[in-house]
């Protein structure tokens, strides 16, 4: 997509990770049994399209799930037989990338499809406000809340981003390089829906951190859109084969996940001679607020909002700011979401009775109507895109029988721009940290573990007994 979407939201669902080299791929959910075990009960999923890879996690949690039907996919279903079957073997027995899992009643993807029964709804079942979709975002609490985006809601966003996109991108012709996983919600809409839209092309990238792979495909395909993460960007000016990639026919490049910091963004466009456009959005508005103008981008701003977007941006009162000052965000606008699924409280704590949507960031506009984010929710950390909140890994450490208190801020990073860092103190006992990031690693997604964990006598608090995490960022 056109933008660097800053997103305050997260669906890290099927992020990919590698471990070996390009002819040793083996893929893992980040989220552990117990995260997709509180998605599943909570929405009350009555069925599942789960690869095989991840069925031994499935099967750990489904009795305690309204799980029902459990549909399940390989590697390389979509082969010809002959091909499907030797390299899903492989895949199996040689590789060891499907763990031995008993689902006794599911059902195999390809015999599914050949189903000759018909499912389809009367024309009038249902309507445009409907919802199409939950995308799981983590909330102030660190609780994963889904947001409920409707039919309208989609459809509305898909539109005001093409409106943008127009102004670079064309029908028919264009060939997008998709490295972002399609749970998240910026990807989601751009390669799923937007460019499906359009009838171009999505070239997904099932393993980006392969770089010798990606530049490969970059050197072999012609490529007219790329889309990525900060990240990403770094490491692929890092390459040293990346001057023999050929981007004569870049059109745009845009991020997603995390913000993009200003060198890499001119450094790129030295490199390729193709701009990086820079947005805004979360997962409760679908995603997209804002995106810059094509040929009027503004380095470290996220451009203007979208079409058919009003915006507040006001001081902690609920009174609207003058323009320069910063406040918080509101968004009104057709893509605003519903409501959190089966949270009536969190939704009107949320959306105002007047339809304005309270993002929790903290913005600042210039006189152009350009919008810079100046903070984000005060104690949420951002990993390489995807929201940690102090409270969900300060919850699962304090389950360890020696762990007395415990607090969480983030640090700055060079690779993923935040990273965790863990304030302990111990119930008497002496703690080894590989013993601690051993435990955190059964609860936690991995990139919620600590990367640094420090441990005290006593933890900085307030009158009242709250943990002062500003206290600990000084430190």
């Amino acid at each position: 997509m056109p933008s660097s979407f800053q997103t305050s939201s997260s669906f890290p669902w099927f992020l990919w990770r590698s471990k070996g080299g390009p002819d040793r791929r083996q893929y893992q959910p980040l989220y552990t049994a117990t995260e997709m075990a509180h998605q599943f009960k909570d929405s009350g999923a009555k069925a599942i399209i789960i690869l095989a890879n991840f069925c031994a996690k499935l099967e750990q949690i489904i009795t305690d799930t309204d799980i029902e039907t459990v549909i399940v996919t390989q590697l390389r279903d979509l082969q010809k037989p002959g091909k499907r079957l030797l390299l899903n073997l492989g895949a199996k027995y040689l590789k060891k990338m499907v763990p031995a899992y008993n689902l006794s009643a599911s059902a195999d993807f390809n015999v599914a499809i050949k189903s000759p029964n018909s499912y389809n709804k009367d024309a009038a079942y249902g309507t445009a406000d409907d919802v199409a979709l939950i995308l799981y975002t983590g909330g102030t609490t660190g609780t994963a809340k889904g947001a409920m985006l409707s039919h309208n809601n989609l459809i509305a966003n898909m539109m005001q981003l093409r409106a943008r996109c127009l102004l670079v991108i064309e029908d028919r012709v264009e060939n997008i390089v998709a490295p972002l996983p399609l749970y998240h919600s910026y990807a989601f809409l751009l390669h799923c829906l937007v460019m499906p839209y359009a009838g171009n092309h999505n070239i997904l990238i099932a393993n980006p951190r392969d770089l010798d792979f990606l530049l490969g495909l970059l050197k072999k395909t012609v490529v007219t859109g790329f889309v990525g993460i900060h990240t990403l960007y770094l490491a692929l000016l890092r390459h040293p084969d990346i001057a023999s990639v050929d981007f004569s026919k870049l059109k745009f490049s845009g991020v997603g996940g995390m913000a993009m910091t200003r060198s890499v963004a001119e450094e790129w466009e030295r490199v390729t001679a193709c701009e990086i456009i820079e947005g805004y959005g979360l997962t409760e508005c679908s995603p997209v607020i804002t995106v810059n103008i094509p040929g009027a981008i503004k380095l470290g701003t996220v451009g203007p909002v979208v079409p058919e977007t009003e915006i507040r941006i006001v001081d902690d009162e609920g009174v609207d700011v003058p323009k320069g000052e910063k406040g918080e965000l509101w968004v009104r606008g057709p893509q605003v979401m519903l409501g959190y699924w089966q949270q009536q409280q969190a939704t009107a704590a949320t959306i105002t009775a007047d339809g304005w949507l309270k993002t929790g960031d903290y913005v600042q506009i210039d006189e152009d109507d350009y919008l810079s984010i100046v903070d984000r929710k005060k104690d949420m950390i951002l990993v390489s895109g995807f929201n940690v909140f102090p409270n969900e890994i300060e919850g699962w450490v304090s389950r360890h029988p020696d762990v007395l208190e415990c607090a969480v801020i983030g640090v700055e990073s060079e690779r993923t721009g935040e990273s965790v860092k863990l304030f302990v103190v111990s119930s008497g006992g002496d703690i080894a940290e590989e013993e601690l990031i051993a435990h955190c690693k059964k609860g936690l997604a991995a990139y919620k573990i600590p990367r640094e964990i420090i441990f005290v006598a006593n933890l900085p608090k307030s009158n009242i007994g709250k943990i002062l995490r500003r206290e600990l960022r000084e430190i």
